[in-house]
């Protein structure tokens, strides 16, 4: 088990104590490493595979998740996820629980799905990769002391105030597409984290990206974009170009911001996106639920206030 001891909000102390107290029974001999900087959840895991591991626990945020399963792909070790970052984009996606006890419980089912990844300019993301508006909130986002929902809304309206949308030339399916637009999302996944779904019908299993363009609008029908984001309705909205494709080529007039998993970084002017199917193993809730647009969003949040009310009567 590989746990970054500073991702999202949460204390991780006693963690390792209690993932043994649940698994140890179901069979599980586990050995725990802690994360001191980037990177390391990437080393850790290909020394796990290397070690002869059948699995790697990754008990963190979506960019500990992505170190940690970039170095799982294609070796038949399977990836389990305590979600314990900000947005935890990819364990909302597969259903796993925003919680210590229940998302342990899914590992314990042993249920494990054979999921697809992406890559741009042949760097892995397993949830979503953008350029754009969201890739500029992710970089504001990366040097904040303090973590959390709260955060993460006040540098994103910030940023909505004074961000202009770039032109981005997208070549897809036989197509080319010219587009000013307020941001490109690849998507193998259905949302950002924290139940903001910028590509609800996703799927992880399908062989295929989903691309959503969201059109320069005026700065009310722009905001607007971001309710349907929450309700699921954003395939519905005017300003949304959604297609799906294996591999894209995206296309700027300058190298600048992006961002993979949620992580910013500087990429090239030119994005080559590809998908690749079936190239990591990881524990899933055996009942799979399909996404419905409004009901699947409040499931999500009642289940998340139902967790955070019994911890705080736990603590």
């Amino acid at each position: 088990m590989i746990i970054n001891p500073i991702s999202g909000t949460s204390n991780k102390r006693g963690l390792d104590a209690v993932v043994r107290e649940r698994l140890s029974p179901k069979g599980f001999d586990i050995e725990v490493a802690m994360t001191t900087c980037r990177g390391d959840a990437t080393k850790l895991a290909a020394n796990a595979v290397a070690s002869g591991f059948d699995t790697v626990i990754a008990a963190g945020g979506d960019g500990t998740v992505n170190e940690t399963a970039r170095a799982l792909r294609n070796t038949g070790v399977a990836l389990g996820i305590i979600p314990c970052g900000s947005g935890n984009g990819l364990a909302r996606h597969l259903d796993i629980p925003v919680d210590i006890g229940a998302s342990l419980s899914v590992i314990a089912e042993n249920h494990i799905m054979n999921c697809d990844c992406g890559t741009v300019n042949d760097r892995p993301f397993f949830c979503t990769f953008g350029v754009g508006f969201d890739a500029a909130v992710s970089e504001k986002f990366a040097h904040e002391k303090r973590r959390g929902k709260l955060t993460y809304l006040r540098r994103t309206f910030e940023e909505y105030i004074s961000y202009n949308p770039e032109e981005y030339v997208i070549s897809a399916n036989g197509k080319v597409l010219t587009e000013k637009a307020f941001l490109v999302a690849v998507c193998n996944a259905s949302q950002y984290g924290n139940n903001a779904y910028i590509a609800p019908d996703a799927s992880m299993t399908d062989g295929l990206l989903d691309v959503t363009i969201i059109h320069s609008g005026t700065p009310l029908t722009t905001a607007l974009v971001g309710f349907d984001l929450l309700t699921g309705y954003i395939n519905r909205n005017t300003l949304i170009h959604t297609f799906r494709t294996s591999h894209a080529l995206i296309e700027r007039k300058n190298p600048g911001a992006a961002h993979l998993d949620g992580e910013p970084m500087l990429l090239d002017k030119s994005l080559s996106v590809q998908c690749h199917g079936e190239s990591l193993l990881v524990y899933t809730p055996t009942l799979e639920r399909p996404f419905k647009p409004i009901i699947t969003p409040m499931r999500s949040m009642m289940r998340d206030l139902r967790y955070t009310i019994a911890n705080i009567f736990q603590n």
